[in-house]
C-alpha cells in the first residue's frame, strides 16, 4: 500500500467523490478539501472504513486567494497529487445582467484554480515529482452562446493546464487535463442528457486513475466528444454564428 497522499479541492462533488474512492481503492490516503466540511467528515469516515486509508479533511475556499498560502503550508503532510474539482456552472442568463454573478463564474473555474495550482506547482517543481489535475470542460474548445461565460473560463483553465504541463515536464510533474462532457450527477438529475454523451462519475473517475499513470496530456471521458468538439472548432464562423448551439 502507498504513503502517497491525494488533495482532492472541491471534494463534495459527485465527481470528486468518485475518483477519491478510486485513488483510496489503489491506496492511496486522500486528503477532502472544500467548503462544506461536515459533508467531507462523512465521506472521509467511509474511505476509511471502506478502504482502510488514512483520510484527512480541510476547509477550502477556492475565491479566498488570500488564504490559499497558507493552506498548502498547513497541509500536514504534503500530496504526491492534486485534483482540481471544483467549478460552477452559473447562470448564463443572469451572469449577463450581472457582473457579480459573471465574476463568480470566472472566479471560481479559472482564478481560483490558479491562484491555489501556482502555490502548488511550485512546490511539485522543487521537489521534481506529483501529478496535477484539472478537471476543465467541452465548453471551453469554442464560445457558445449558451454557456460562453463558464465555457471562457474553462478555456482559459486549459490554456493554463496546457502551460503549465509544459513548464513542468522537466521536473517529472504529470498535468493532466480532463474534459468529462455530460455527467450524470445529482447537478444533472433533472436534465434529459443524451444517455450515449454522458458519463457516470465512476467512469470519470476511472478515466482520471488511469490517466495519471499513464501520464496522458489531454482526455475526453467520453471519446465522442473529442470528434463533436473537432467539428464544432473547426466550423468556418460565418456558419457557426448561426447554429443554436
Amino acid at each position: 500500500m502507498t504513503q502517497d497522499w491525494v488533495l482532492i479541492l472541491g471534494a463534495n462533488s459527485d465527481m470528486a467523490t468518485a475518483t477519491a474512492r478510486r485513488f483510496a481503492q489503489a491506496g492511496y490516503n486522500i486528503q477532502l478539501a472544500s467548503r462544506n466540511t461536515e459533508e467531507l467528515i462523512k465521506e472521509a469516515e467511509n474511505l476509511n472504513v471502506k478502504y482502510g486509508v488514512e483520510v484527512r479533511t480541510f476547509f477550502f475556499d477556492a475565491l479566498d486567494f488570500d488564504s490559499h498560502a497558507a493552506f498548502y503550508a498547513n497541509l500536514n503532510a504534503k500530496p504526491s497529487g492534486v485534483i482540481v474539482a471544483f467549478g460552477l456552472l452559473g447562470d448564463q442568463q443572469a451572469a449577463q445582467h450581472d457582473f457579480t454573478i459573471a465574476k463568480s463564474i470566472i472566479d471560481t473555474n479559472y482564478s481560483g484554480a490558479v491562484s491555489i495550482l501556482e502555490i502548488i506547482a511550485e512546490d511539485f517543481e522543487r521537489r521534481r515529482w506529483g501529478f496535477i489535475v484539472g478537471i476543465s470542460s467541452v465548453a471551453g474548445d469554442r464560445g457558445r452562446k449558451s454557456n460562453y461565460l463558464y465555457g471562457s473560463a474553462k478555456a482559459g483553465f486549459s490554456a493554463y493546464l496546457s502551460g503549465l504541463r509544459h513548464r513542468l515536464f522537466a521536473t517529472g510533474v504529470s498535468v493532466l487535463t480532463v474534459k468529462p462532457g455530460f455527467v450524470a450527477t445529482k447537478m444533472t438529475a433533472g436534465l434529459d442528457l443524451p444517455e450515449k454523451l454522458t458519463a457516470t462519475p465512476q467512469e470519470v473517475a476511472e478515466k482520471i486513475f488511469v490517466g495519471v499513470k499513464k501520464k496522458k496530456n489531454t482526455l475526453y471521458v467520453k471519446p465522442v466528444w473529442r470528434l463533436i468538439m473537432t467539428i464544432i472548432i473547426h466550423l468556418p464562423e460565418c456558419i457557426f454564428k448561426r447554429t443554436k448551439l
